[in-house]
């Protein structure tokens, strides 16, 4: 009756280089089904269940890397078992030489996979510019430059997500927050964990291992908010993020030359809420499938484009990185303990660090260091000028007008949330471009061939992209209480309605759609 094609299956079910599974492509949807039919039906025996998990965890992985899934078992043994013996030994010099094997075994993998040409290409480059002549190996007579010949390495998705995240469990142990477990199957779970595996959120171990061997429970609030989440999720990532991506966003980064400045700022503005709904969207997905297998995530966004200040955009903005790095690096640095030039030396270094995390070229680091930049003047502000207590509507002998005061407060705000949304969105474009030079052409269009007449002719030209890219802001900035009261609204609604409405999205993608799956923004990190 039915004609099926098992090739044209299995080849699906296959690691394919070109197309990663992630969380809005069908075969995920497909598997995800007839994953959950049999996870509740496993949901008393535990053991069971968390090696069922762990096996389709390691799937997805494969799924997204192929064979480097190895990678993750590595990590995952490893950490492990030093793990185990940190808990015994305790924080002596054998604790801390514990402590730092784990470090050199995943930063080391971390590197090779990741850094190799980068390293290579600055190192030769630093010789040649010093006047190091090096000899040849067919002549033998002496190089006037140094040539790194590029590796052929390929980088596994998200392996910089779950090295930090097995990390922080080895740091935690050694620092006594937590403390071993005992079996390695639990690790193996948390670690490759297949809603965060890929692209976080980076989840602590202390949040997530009390989850483990909990009897499984997903309450009528966990699974609505659990839906309404994928949903907002599908919808930022497949219906916005991609569709501006893709007809717009791409074309001025490929070649901003060839557009003008408003063009070009209208593409900065484009990719500002790209990224956002991109990553955001991942997170959301992450959380929601999280919740419907009865486990909690922390918050990863918080509307982070509503900050007054870098450093508010830095506690909204990839929430589980940036409390990582605050609090394995920023801290273990010194953090403020030392006086204010070493917490600003501190603060730059962490930033650093954490452009370097997210890519290996010179624009990353720059943007980075450009943010800690900020992060250090915004402190140095602060510390000039110290904040006022809140605004009060009483008058009183420092406020004796508390409407004036009032409306002054609100053109801080303003004029805070339009420098800080527009730094953000200008050091997007060193994240956004392949190179310098286009970087370069993007702010040099922008800066001297404008050209705001044609703006009414953009928006009839990308009538779509305007809209979507109007409905994202427009969402993004809605006050917290009406998202709380749409969140309520689908939590609530009965199972048909739920079912409605991802039916309704999955159409609107369906429809929209212009080529295949875009991968994550992300998995590149």
């Amino acid at each position: 009756m039915f004609d099926i094609d098992f090739s044209r299956l299995i080849e699906q079910l296959l690691y394919q280089p070109d197309s990663p599974m992630i969380f809005s492509s069908g075969i995920f949807l497909f598997l995800f089904l007839g994953f959950t039919l049999i996870y509740n039906c496993l949901g008393k025996a535990d053991t069971l269940r968390i090696l069922f998990v762990t096996l389709f965890s390691y799937y997805f992985y494969y799924k997204s890397s192929g064979f480097f899934f190895w990678l993750l078992a590595l990590v995952t043994t490893s950490d492990y078992f030093i793990a185990r013996a940190i808990g015994g030994v305790g924080k002596g010099t054998l604790g801390k030489t514990l402590v730092v094997l784990s470090l050199v075994l995943d930063l080391g993998l971390l590197v090779f996979f990741k850094y190799t040409n980068f390293l290579g290409e600055t190192i030769c480059t630093l010789l040649t510019n010093c006047g190091v002549h090096v000899p040849s190996a067919i002549s033998g007579s002496y190089l006037q430059s140094v040539v790194w010949q590029p590796r052929d390495i390929f980088l596994p998705v998200g392996i910089s997500f779950f090295t930090f995240q097995s990390l922080s469990y080895t740091i935690d142990v050694y620092r006594g927050n937590i403390k071993p477990l005992n079996r390695l199957l639990d690790y193996a779970f948390y670690v490759s964990f297949f809603p965060q595996l890929v692209a976080g959120p980076i989840v602590r171990a202390r949040d997530f291992i009390p989850q483990i061997r909990r009897p499984l429970f997903v309450s009528d609030q966990m699974f609505g908010t659990g839906v309404f989440l994928i949903i907002a999720g599908l919808f930022k990532k497949a219906v916005i993020s991609d569709y501006i991506s893709i007809n717009f966003v791409e074309r001025i980064f490929d070649q901003p030359d060839l557009y003008s400045g408003l063009e070009n700022l209208l593409a900065v503005y484009g990719y500002t809420l790209q990224i956002y709904c991109d990553f955001s969207g991942y997170s959301d997905m992450a959380i929601g499938i999280a919740l419907l297998l009865g486990f909690q995530f922390p918050k990863n966004f918080d509307s982070p484009y509503k900050s007054k200040s870098i450093t508010e955009f830095w506690r909204r903005w990839h929430i589980s990185l940036s409390s990582w790095l605050k609090d394995y690096l920023y801290i273990s640095l010194g953090g403020n303990r030392h006086g204010k030039i070493r917490q600003y030396f501190n603060l730059l270094m962490t930033m650093l660090l954490g452009g370097l995390w997210h890519g290996a070229s010179l624009n990353f680091i720059l943007w980075g260091g450009i943010h800690g930049l900020l992060l250090c003047l915004d402190k140095i502000w602060h510390t000039i000028f110290p904040a006022i207590s809140p605004l009060t509507y009483l008058p009183s002998k420092h406020n004796p007008n508390p409407k004036l005061s009032t409306f002054n407060s609100q053109l801080s705000t303003l004029i805070g949330g339009l420098l800080t949304f527009h730094l953000v969105a200008a050091l997007w474009v060193l994240f956004r471009a392949p190179s310098f030079g286009i970087a370069e052409q993007v702010f040099h269009q922008i800066w001297f061939k404008f050209e705001p007449q044609i703006f009414l002719q953009w928006c009839t030209s990308y009538k779509a992209v305007a809209f979507l890219m109007l409905l994202g802001y427009v969402l993004h900035f809605t006050p917290e209480f009406l998202s709380d009261k749409a969140k309520t609204l689908v939590t609530r609604s009965p199972l048909v309605v739920k079912a409605l409405l991802i039916v309704l999205l999955v159409w609107v993608v369906i429809q929209i759609k212009s080529s295949d799956v875009q991968p994550f923004i992300y998995f590149q990190f």
